[in-house]
């Protein structure tokens, strides 16, 4: 029994690095498709109720929510991105959102996972149409069958995905209302 358990922790430990790297990864292209290709980016790590450039120390580091601030070659900031993840209508829906801080305005947002009804849920990362929307909409967002032109806080819900279209609004506000907070409280010099 203990041989087998120190094989299996040492496969473990050996494949771990390149799970890391591969997740490292996938946030990296997140941040860089919902900033729209940023000239390079600043994380950010919560702690408490603070944002701080210093990572927490030890095993919390893992765990730390994040966010990515972007900025263009001229170093102007363009967005800051933040992972949110919340039920939709079966599983877990986990999001990158790109936001601007100062007016609440998206850049867009990437499905990072999501186990959703083939077909039915999956329309939230496939329907071009209905992603293609969320940049430049203001938070906090109202998901509607019918769109008025005039109201940039509309966005059209998927016709059959209703739950999960939903649930992609209500994560992105909630998102939006944790974090804006946060990064303007950054902005103004209020961190440890």
């Amino acid at each position: 029994g203990q041989w087998l358990f120190n094989v299996l922790a040492f496969v473990y430990n050996l494949t771990l690095p390149a799970i890391e790297k591969h997740a490292a990864e996938q946030v990296n292209e997140a941040v860089r498709e919902v900033l729209k290709a940023p000239a390079r980016w600043d994380t950010l790590y919560l702690a408490g109720n603070a944002l701080t450039p210093k990572p927490p120390a030890g095993s919390a580091r893992v765990e730390a929510e994040m966010a990515f601030v972007g900025y263009d070659a001229s170093g102007r900031r363009i967005g800051v991105a933040v992972t949110a993840a919340e039920p939709g209508f079966q599983e877990l829906i986990h999001l990158m959102i790109g936001f601007d801080p100062a007016t609440g305005t998206l850049t867009g947002y990437k499905v990072l996972d999501e186990q959703e009804t083939p077909g039915l849920g999956q329309r939230i990362e496939t329907d071009s149409d209905f992603t293609r929307q969320f940049a430049g909409r203001v938070a906090p967002l109202k998901g509607v069958k019918k769109l008025d032109a005039g109201d940039p806080s509309q966005v059209q819900t998927i016709t059959g995905a209703t739950i999960s279209s939903r649930a992609v609004v209500r994560i992105i506000n909630d998102a939006v209302a944790k974090w804006r907070p946060l990064l303007q409280a950054y902005d103004r010099g209020d961190h440890p």
